[in-house]
């Protein structure tokens, strides 16, 4: 089977090579995967910025969607042909989060899914949905869960909140898909009129630019008569942070997701502490929440947003396109036909 590594960091040091197809043990299936897509996680792993310590060589990605090729002995949830999705935190079936229950990730510390094959455990898989594609499919595992944990586990929105989200990268996507089909209103900020204008076609109620308004926040209190929002996704960090925080309302939330400007976050206590606001670190989600969102989606017929497809052949080419920060949307690898 045909495996991308890494024997060193960096997009350059991806390497294509030839590695037997494993076998699925007991309690384990053989999933043959039929497309992934990548996270900002992903690209950070094969630059070296984000785990520098990882084991090498080492198989990145954690998204992918395929069919069950063989079972291993005892397994009862799944049969061969049946259409699956990876669930990222493997260890994470149900409950609150614990040290022991996140541990286990695909694409680190776990092997990645950017091969042709994997075994995994029966339980680290969710049922595709009929109206997807294996290609919309493998968007979900962190972008659409993260997405539906921020709003409907942590956000405590009702239809008529206002939510606030930041880019137009595949959480804030899925975010905004998900809180138009939930009834919120919806508030979203980017670099570009073009990317704007796409997302009021996916039901963006307002829309700034946040190059032509740097100081966004006080649009947002003029778009919410001086309230504020009732949600932040906050995708950006450092650079976003403060700006969210003047967006919120009285007692508002701000859910914690990314960092794409770096870790370090300047926080006024003072001006926090006047806001009253909650903060939460958003971590994707168990399995069993991954499962509510799959109801939801085939519930409201959605699919993702996909921005580009790239072959596996390509994977490369992928990882770039996704670091030009080009993409509206998700950048999805086809694995086979």
């Amino acid at each position: 089977m045909k495996t991308w590594q890494i024997t060193r960091f960096g997009i350059d040091a991806l390497e294509l090579v030839e590695r037997p197809v494993p076998a699925p043990g007991p309690g384990e299936v053989l999933v043959r995967w039929r497309a992934q897509s990548l996270n900002y996680r992903d690209l950070i792993i094969v630059d070296g910025s984000y785990i520098p310590q990882l084991p090498l060589p080492f198989t990145p990605l954690s998204d992918g969607a395929g069919e069950i090729t063989a079972v291993g002995a005892g397994v009862t949830a799944w049969k061969p042909g049946d259409r699956v999705i990876g669930h990222y935190i493997q260890s994470w079936l149900d409950g609150a989060p614990t040290p022991e229950n996140t541990r286990l990730s695909l694409g680190a510390p776990l092997p990645g899914v950017l091969t042709e094959y994997s075994v995994l455990p029966e339980h680290g898989l969710v049922p595709l949905p009929a109206h997807l594609t294996f290609e919309e499919g493998a968007t979900l595992p962190i972008a659409a869960l993260t997405a539906w944990n921020a709003l409907f586990i942590h956000g405590d929105v009702a239809p008529g909140s206002t939510v606030l989200l930041e880019g137009t990268g595949g959480v804030s996507l899925f975010a905004l898909q998900l809180a138009h089909a939930a009834g919120l209103r919806t508030i979203i900020i980017s670099s570009s009129d073009e990317k704007l204008a796409r997302a009021r076609t996916l039901g963006a109620d307002e829309t700034i630019n946040y190059r032509t308004v740097p100081a966004w926040s006080r649009r947002v209190r003029k778009l919410t008569n001086g309230a504020g929002v009732d949600l932040v996704l906050d995708i950006g960090g450092p650079a976003t942070f403060t700006e969210a925080l003047r967006a919120v309302r009285l007692g508002g939330r701000i859910a914690v997701i990314g960092f794409l400007s770096g870790t370090a976050l300047e926080l006024d206590t003072i001006e926090f502490m006047r806001t009253l606001a909650t903060m939460h670190g958003i971590r994707v989600g168990s399995r069993a929440m991954f499962r509510d969102l799959l109801r939801a989606l085939e519930r409201h017929r959605l699919k993702p947003v996909i921005d580009r497809e790239f072959s596996l052949t390509e994977a490369p080419a992928a990882f770039r396109h996704l670091a030009s920060g080009a993409h509206f949307g998700k950048v999805v690898i086809r694995t086979g036909e």
